[in-house]
Order: structure tokens, then sequence, then C-alpha cells
């Protein structure tokens, strides 16, 4: 069985994942774009994923910065703007996906550190109740522009002022790229190995 597990893999890897064309790849029907601009300042592809729970496609994630990461504290010491993008490929009420949000953020921080990240927490579940509900192809971007803060976008618009505090976009990351992230194989497409 152990043997018939990483060819498994790469099969799925090449059905989740095909080329679109030349500046895009697809995956799981999600075209994902191999540069984007964020505050004027163009980014890369860093790597880009699917999230399952259990047998179900949840979303595809991408992730995009100035320069090559490898790891949590790579990204955030990375110069200039970043984006984390949310593609939804399934219907998903917003309440359980915050919920998700916060459980990935706890496993992640120490208690210690959660209670810092309370008002920005607060925050995020003020964006949530006020989008009720997810739905195949709704866009959720999660852009960090120095000098600004992150600034969450929803279906094309601003969600909120902008979080300022970097912890809090650390802890936000930390859900897909910290030491207990939701999904690991999602953690290692998102750094690069997207096979």
């Amino acid at each position: 069985m152990r043997i018939l597990t990483p060819v498994f893999s790469i099969a799925l890897a090449f059905l989740l994942y095909t080329p679109a064309g030349a500046n895009t790849i697809e995956i799981s029907g999600v075209k994902v774009e191999d540069s984007a601009t964020v505050a004027g300042t163009k980014l890369q592809l860093n790597g880009a994923g699917i999230r399952f729970k259990g047998p179900f496609k949840v979303y595809v994630a991408e992730l995009y910065t100035t320069k090559k990461v490898h790891s949590l504290d790579e990204l955030i010491a990375a110069p200039g703007p970043k984006r984390m993008t949310l593609v939804m490929t399934r219907d998903m009420e917003a309440g359980p996906f915050g919920k998700l949000l916060t459980r990935g953020m706890e496993d992640n921080n120490p208690k210690s550190e959660m209670s810092k990240l309370i008002p920005g927490l607060m925050k995020m579940s003020e964006i949530f109740t006020a989008n009720k509900n997810f739905v195949p192809g709704d866009t959720i971007f999660m852009d960090w522009i120095p000098g600004t803060g992150l600034v969450i976008f929803a279906r094309g618009k601003v969600q909120a002022e902008p979080f300022t505090e970097p912890e809090f976009f650390k802890a936000l990351m930390g859900i897909w790229l910290g030491p207990q992230p939701a999904y690991w194989k999602l953690k290692d497409n998102l750094l690069g190995d997207m096979q």
C-alpha cells in the first residue's frame, strides 16, 4: 500500500494541476495566474494548491511574493507586498469558515499570544458576518501592504479597515504555513512544491 501512495499522489497532482496557458496553471478548474500586482508591485506566484476537508475540495489557495520563500518566517521577512488568494470551490457558510480560520490561528500560536490577536479576530468576525456565505468562484484576497497593513478583499470589495498589526498577518498566514498547518500538502504546495 505504501508503494502505491506516491504513485496515487503523482496521478492526483496531474489531474488537479494542468497547464492552462502561457501565464496560468489550472488547479481543479481554477485558473491560477503566474503573477499578481499589489500596491503597484508585481508579485510572482510562490505556490498554489487545493485545500481538502475530508473528501471535499474547499478552496484553491495561491501565494504571491516578491521573492521565493520556503517558510512562514521567510514570507514575513520578504520585502514588499504579499498576497494570499483563496478561490472557493464549494458552497460554505461564512460562520463555520471563520471558525476554521480561528482554530488554525489557535493551533499555530501560543495561548499567551492569542490575547494580542483578539482585536483582529473580532474584525475578521465582522467580515464573515457581513458575507454570510461563499459559493464556488468567490475570491478572497489577503494583501499585506507595507505601511498600510493587511487589506482583505472578498468578492472584489474591500472588507473593513486594514489590519495594521504585523503579528496578526503572521498569525493569519500561519494557518497555512505554520508548524500545524490546516492541511500539510497545501503548505508544501504554497511553499513551491506544486507536484
